[in-house]
This record gives C-alpha cells, structure tokens and sequence, in this order.
C-alpha cells in the first residue's frame, strides 16, 4: 500500500525505496542495518524523509500556572509534526514557533492560519515554510499556541510571565520533565526526541523564543529571534514618554484571544490595564517581568538575531540591548541587520537566509560540523540587496565622538568636533502638533519650534556603528517637558523605501517553493522584491525622553523652572554611512507626535546652553575618521 498522503497517529510504517523517490527522498536514510538517520551531503541535511506521510499529533500540557485565575492550571497546546521514520528509531531534534497569532493575526506575510480542514483535530494547514522544509530533513516542527489563544486555555498576559513560560512547558514535555496528552486523553511521550529544541519566531514570536531562552530552560539549544521584543517597556515607552497609549499592553491582549473568548478574558486585561501606568510612563515591576535583557545571564542557548534596522515597530533598541548583554555574557550568536522595516528576512533574502537557518540548525541540533560558527559573526545591508559581512557589531573600531552642537549666525548652527569658543544658547519652544516632516525639512531656515545643526559636506564618508547619544545642557520654564532630537543625512541618494507600504519590500504575485508539498499544505510563498525611492534625505535615527525622568525611568522628578539640567539620552542604534558631499544636521525639538502618542502638554519654552551640548557618535575610526570627513 502506498503511503503518500497517508496521515500518520501511531504505530511503525515500512517506506519503500520507491515511495521515498517519489516524496524526494533518499532510500539511504532507511539504511536496512539499523535505525533510520538523517542523511548529510554538501555539509547539511538532505531532504531523505516524506513530507505527505509525516507524523502528525495535536498534544496539551498541564502548564504550572494559572492566567485566567480560575482555579486551574492552564493547557497549553501545540501541533507537531515528525518524520513518519521516527516511529521506527530516528532521532529528531524540534524546530518550535510559538506564537499567539495562528488564530487571528496569524503568521507571514500572506497571513497563513492554522487549519483543520476535515475536523479531524489534526492540522491540515501549516503556517510559514518550516514544516515543509525541515520535517524531510529529519527535524520535528512544533508550532505552539501561547496560553489563552487557540487551543490553549486561559488568558494571554502580554509577555507577562504566563506567556514567557508557554513554550518551556513543551521543552519539558520532549526533555522527559512533563507529561502530554492527546484528544482522548491518552499520554504520549517524546521518545523520538534527540534532546535538542532550537525555537524561532518574528515578532511577538520572536520575544517568545528569548523569553524561553532566558529561563535557562535544559533543552533549548538555540533560538532565533527574529524582530522581537526584548524590552517591553522600550515598546510602549522611552525613556518616560508613553510611546503607544491607551493601554495598548491590554490591547494586544484583546487582539491575540479568539473573538468569542474576549469576554471572558476582559478580567485579566483590566487588571494589566490598571497596572501598566499609562498615567505616568515609568518604569515599575509591571514591566521587570516584561524584561529580557537582564536575565541573559541565564541563557545556555545560542542566538542567532536578526532585525530591521529601520523596524519602527519593534525598533532597533530591542535588538541592540539583547546583542550587548549577550556579548557581554559569551553567548554563542550571529546578527543580520536589515535596511527594511518590520520584515521576515524570508521575505528580504530568502534563498541566503533559508540556507543560513538550514546549516544553523544543522549545526546546532543535528550536529553537522559545517563551519558556520568559525565564519564572520555578522551581516549588514549596507544598501538594497548590498550587503557586507563583519567580524562584530557594533563594527571593531568604532570609538564614542563628540560633535558639538555650535551656534549659526544667520541660519541653522554648525557641528565641530570642538565646542563653541562663547556662551550661546539656541532657544526654541515646544509644539505640540508639529508634523516630522516640519521638523526635518528646510533646515537652513531658522524655526521657532526646532534647533537644527548641519555639518559643511563631507569631504569623506563618515560611518557610525552604535547607540548615538545625545548630551544637551538645558532649562525650560514649566515643571515638565518632553525633549527629542533626529539625526538625519541631508543628500540625495537612492535608499530602501522603509517608511512605505510594504516596510521596503514589494509583495510580487510570482511564488516559490521550500520544501516538499501535502495535498493540503504547500511551501510555496509569494516573492518579493525591494522598494527603494531617491530622496533629499534620509532619517537616520531619532531619541525621545521625559525631562522629569533625566535621573531614572523608574522616578520622576519636577524640573525648577528656568533652572539648568544635564540632559542625556540615546537615538536609536543604527550602523549607517553618511556619504562625500552629504551633510549630517542634528535636529532638537521638545514634543515628538510621531514617536510618542501621548504629547507633552506643557508648551514649554527652553534654551539650550550649545557650548555645554553635544551628540556622541560611535564613529568607525572615531575622531580620526571624523576630522578626516570634514568635521
């Protein structure tokens, strides 16, 4: 009897040599003196075992907590698929995507869902290419339902630590360490399992899988993180300034639970509601729980990251704050960084990063000696589809630059590598309702609301590679204020269009295909392209803060009107070329609409004190490098 097509629960299948020509595979995995094993040619896994015949099973969990505070501990379910060969003696390891989208945002950039077609309680549809290419390469895929969505119970939390602890409770199950159980109750065990689990996941996801990671959890060999968030507070606020309002931590809550669960779950989303102080933008324990970066320290997994260097969603700090802690920690790890915005590197440099993510995960879980640890531990986009490889990031040999911020007699003030020889002060007034547009353009032109500052033309590149900081010595006249700056890149050139539809990439209607098929399940995805623009300018990075929290987010304190603060506070990471003959500008503005959602309210009026103000530069070559563009 033929097995192709054939859905798998239990029990040992015998496949034929010709059955596994026929589903692209190699007879020599199913070698006749031993159990089945993965086959490696060319240094990776090859395709050796079925894909429409793959073991398929939707398993639930006892979790070790409580969500929706009903008394009982939360299911968490998943749906995993497995070489039929690991009925008969082959060891898997796990690639795991949990996620709290499969039923309602759902996954990639066709927004694929989970989906029992025939109401079996088995998956007919898969979302994202993992299923499809890693099962015929002898990996088990597990895609994960976060507590309170899809078919797990209770309520989803907002990286809050019920959702951070979903997918250990599965990293127990195949470790030995919990017990699973099928629909009818029946207990089943992960004894295919090698004992390696490897998770990856954008966004959401992605802060799933270093949420994992951070426990410390034995098991989880590596995780791949991909666009996510690291710091939840830095993703609602910034350094005091509520970011996205109205309490969005609640929000996202009530946007991942099913639609007919909502109610139900409205309890748990008024008390987040309550907790998340909107009212003041300071950093509380609601929000240590919500922490990734401080727990690296417990992380055994290796990391490779990946993001946009230009995610005004999940914006760079998260990535940047994660990859200095793990350095700082030894933490085996690799970097991509993106010209694009919130976007799947599958969908930005597919055939590469399909093939980088094969030999990761062969290297890691299969244990393939494929030399990918001994190659450059990061690559850049410099440019569309132009990218570069380096040792580290930020890039060896980048030093802090000081550029002070000098006063212009007619028009916008210079910046120089020495402070202005006098006192001077740039006097503006705060604006509520300026556009950044307004802020940005024309910044020759003298503007009540702004301070701009621009370099004469580059007479070299100059390239930073770093957290920017911006040191200003300053005082207003109201108790409160905001205060934000831009560093922009004022020359014409051709960039990735980012801030577009799309986040820098075109959707095209042509597709192909990653990994074997199922009548019911394809790996074929629409591909894509970059979209790219000629502009004036370019918005490099940018930084906001509250003046009441110059001394910690975790307090605020009332500025004494008139009186003169230190200021200091960074712009966004970047790692970022400004080219000969462009000019870099400074801009300083008070209120920031299109970075923070609730505007200060003050109106302030402030003078900044120039000789005493300044913007650090992580300058590759530092101050040597920045004398010889011109600076």
């Amino acid at each position: 009897m033929s097995t192709v097509g054939t859905r798998w629960r239990r029990g040992v299948a015998v496949l034929s040599a010709t059955v596994l020509a026929a589903l692209g595979a190699a007879p020599q995995a199913l070698a006749a003196d031993g159990p089945p094993s993965i086959v490696v040619q060319d240094g990776v896994t090859q395709p050796a075992f079925g894909y429409a015949d793959a073991i398929r099973e939707r398993l639930f969990i006892d979790s070790t907590f409580d969500s929706d505070n009903d008394g009982l501990r939360d299911i968490i379910a998943f749906d995993l698929m497995r070489p039929a060969a690991t009925a008969q003696g082959l060891k898997a390891p796990v690639v795991m995507d949990a996620s709290p989208y499969y039923s309602t945002v759902c996954r990639g950039n066709e927004s694929e869902c989970k989906a029992d077609l025939d109401g079996d309680g088995l998956l007919d549809k898969w979302p994202l290419f993992y299923d499809n290419y890693f099962v015929p390469r002898g990996y088990a895929v597990i895609l994960l339902d976060m507590v309170g969505t899809n078919n797990s119970t209770g309520c989803p939390t907002t990286n809050a630590n019920q959702d951070n602890l979903s997918a250990k409770q599965a990293i127990n199950w195949l470790n030995g360490r919990a017990t699973a159980r099928n629909a009818a109750g029946e207990v089943v065990k992960a004894d295919w399992h090698n004992g390696k689990t490897g998770m990856i996941g954008k966004s959401y996801d992605g802060s799933l899988a270093m949420a994992t990671a951070v426990t410390g959890v034995k098991g989880l060999t590596t995780v791949v993180p991909i666009s996510g968030p690291t710091e939840y507070y830095d993703y609602v606020r910034s350094n005091g300034v509520v970011t996205r309002g109205n309490s969005y931590v609640s929000s996202l809550a009530n946007t991942v639970t099913n639609p007919e669960r909502r109610e139900y779950c409205k309890p748990v989303r008024d008390a987040i509601g309550a907790a998340d102080g909107d009212e003041h933008g300071d950093y509380t324990s609601f929000w240590n729980e919500r922490s990734y970066v401080k727990k690296v320290p417990n992380v055994t997994a290796s990391v490779l990251l990946y993001h946009g260097l230009n995610d005004d969603n999940v914006r760079p700090d998260h990535f940047s704050k994660f990859w200095y802690a793990l350095a700082e920690n030894n933490v085996p790890r690799k970097l991509w960084l993106s010209q694009e915005g919130h976007v799947d590197p599958f969908d930005s440099r597919r055939a590469v990063w399909v093939s980088t993510l094969h030999r990761w995960f062969d290297f890691w879980l299969q244990n393939v000696a494929n030399g990918i640890m001994d190659e450059p531990r990061v690559d850049l986009e410099r440019s569309a589809d132009v990218w570069e490889t380096h040792a580290d990031w930020p890039i060896p040999g980048k030093a802090d630059t000081e550029v002070y911020l000098q006063p212009g007699t007619t028009g916008a003030g210079g910046l120089g590598l020495v402070p202005t020889a006098k006192p001077a002060t740039g006097a503006f007034q705060d604006n509520r309702t300026q556009s950044q547009n307004t802020m940005i353009l024309n910044p020759d032109v003298v503007q009540p609301n702004r301070l701009a500052f621009l370099s004469a033309p580059l007479s070299a590149p100059l390239h930073i590679s770093g957290t920017p900081t911006v040191q200003l010595r300053a005082s207003a006249d109201q108790t409160d204020t905001n205060l934000g700056a831009i560093l922009v890149d004022y020359g014409t050139d051709e960039r990735v269009a980012h801030r577009a539809s799309g986040e820098g990439i075109i959707t095209l209607t042509t597709e192909d295909c990653w990994g074997q098929s199922s009548p019911t399940d394809d790996g074929c995805y629409k591909q894509t392209t970059k979209r790219v623009a000629t502009a004036d300018y370019e918005l490099v990075t940018k930084g906001i803060m509250d003046a009441q929290n110059r001394q910690s987010i975790r307090v605020s304190v009332p500025l004494v009107q008139g009186e003169s603060y230190n200021f200091s506070f960074p712009l966004l990471p970047e790692d970022y070329v400004f080219k000969p003959g462009h000019r870099i500008g400074v801009i300083i503005v008070a209120s920031y609409p299109q970075y923070s959602s609730q505007a200060d309210t003050t109106a302030a009026n402030l003078q900044v004190a120039l000789k005493s103000s300044n913007i650090v530069l992580p300058v590759v070559g530092g101050t040597a490098a920045a004398h010889a563009a011109g600076l």
